[in-house]
């Protein structure tokens, strides 16, 4: 793990070894998908968590195999059995000979996640990311090949126990790629490669934005018996399930920041429930201003905000000694002596790249593990959500030592504590 007091001095080196990285996961790939051919032998792989991002996840998959892979989906599990029944039936309708699910590899319960991990190679996961770390720990522990959503953790807690396993998924020569797709998006490549090259000079602060109009929010109704079930799907608005937005979306953006800086030395924030205060919202905050402070004094001003009827902006700006670049997926501008417009041809969806990555490290031999640079991006989050919270300033070292665990000591079907809204100035900073 990265000490911000023990970095290099210079933006430049930040930028080289980020984009060193991103770049050894796609050189193979980023402009010639499926370019290699697959080992001989079958990779059966197994989706955990069977919502909308894991049946999309299957499909990109599915799509980044095309006929040079030799895969196959082998189970599917959730913990609601409707889930996995609906994920089923929309996959099974691609009618192709790579979805071979059948009733005895079709799994519900909190356990659900054992058995797909025990039938298959590799697996996705894509449940509400409160539950990754535990996915992770045992999908790893029996020598299993991941992709993960992010985030990776929703708590220092999570976070500790996920660097843990990265270290194991090293051990045992493991591939683990997370759904930070913008490390596998060849604009994003090019443009990290013109930075480090010195395009802007030096980097001297940034700002990261994910402002967009409300998500999902899913209203209780009376077959929900359980206030466990009530929350899990309604996962978004739990902090113990989602991490709220600042880390379950925005992270997408704090993980550029910390590709460009490094990680961050400290923090102070501020956010709310402005418009978004129905009960189907849960805990959540509709907004989260925060101030991240990186070595060397540099600051990258952080916004996120899910309100309906304000002005939307999903970006990246760095500022340097010597330009401006803006970056956005599709959309990649320098300003400065000499810049212009990045332009990208037939840039392959990312969602799909970031699958030929993690099935050419696995043919190949040379795995990418990717767990612990997203484990410090969610970690980014979720102490920039405990400064929202509480009105603190954070430090890395104290979020990353905090003893706050919010994930329950036992899954059942029971009663949970109800939603218990965070109140900045008398929430106490754990």
């Amino acid at each position: 793990m990265t000490d911000p007091k023990n970095v290099s001095s210079t933006r430049r080196d930040f930028l080289k070894t980020g984009t060193a990285a991103a770049a050894a996961a796609t050189t193979a790939m980023t402009f010639l998908p499926n370019a290699h051919a697959a080992a001989a032998g079958e990779i059966k792989v197994g989706v955990i968590g069977c919502g909308g991002r894991g049946t999309g996840a299957a499909e990109n998959i599915l799509e980044a195999a095309g006929n040079s892979y030799n895969i196959k989906i082998q189970a599917l599990g959730d913990v609601f059995e409707n889930n996995a029944n609906n994920c089923h039936e929309a996959l099974a309708r691609r009618n192709n000979n790579k979805y071979a699910v059948t009733k005895e590899t079709l799994f519900s319960g909190f356990d659900a996640y054992k058995k797909v991990v025990d039938a298959c190679d590799l697996v996705i996961l894509a449940t509400p990311p409160g539950f990754r770390p535990s996915h992770l720990e045992y999908a790893v522990s029996q020598g299993k090949n991941v992709f993960c959503e992010k985030p990776v953790c929703v708590d220092a807690t999570g976070y500790r126990k996920v660097l843990k396993v990265a270290e194991e998924a090293k051990k045992k020569n493991l591939a683990i790629v997370a759904g930070t797709q913008r490390r596998h998006q060849a604009g994003y490549i090019e443009s990290f490669k013109r930075m480090k090259d010195g395009a802007i000079g030096d980097l001297v602060g940034g700002r990261v934005f994910w402002n967009q109009g409300n998500i999902w929010a899913r209203a209780r109704k009376p077959e929900w018996k359980t206030e466990m079930e009530a929350q899990i799907r309604n996962w978004y608005h739990y902090t113990w399930l989602c991490g709220q937005c600042i880390v379950e979306q925005h992270v997408h953006n704090l993980d550029v920041a910390c590709w460009a800086l490094g990680n961050p030395v400290s923090c102070v924030g501020m956010g709310g429930r402005e418009i978004n205060t129905g009960p189907e919202f849960g805990e959540s905050f509709d907004h989260f201003a925060v101030d991240y402070e990186f070595a060397n004094g540099v600051h990258v001003q952080s916004m996120a905000r899910q309100i309906n009827g304000c002005q939307s902006e999903v970006a990246e700006h760095f500022v340097g000694t010597n330009g401006r670049v803006h970056l956005s997926p599709g959309n990649y501008r320098f300003e400065g002596p000499g810049q212009s417009r990045l332009r990208v041809r037939n840039e392959l969806n990312p969602y799909v790249q970031e699958h030929i990555d993690l099935l050419e490290s696995i043919t190949s031999n040379k795995p990418i593990n990717e767990l612990e640079q997203v484990a410090n991006s969610c970690l980014t989050a979720i102490m920039g959500r405990m400064s929202a919270f509480t009105g603190k300033t954070v430090t890395w070292d104290f979020a990353r030592e905090s003893k706050l665990n919010t994930f329950p000591d036992k899954l059942e079907w029971s009663d949970r504590p109800k939603a218990e809204i965070a109140r900045p100035g008398s929430t106490e900073l754990i």
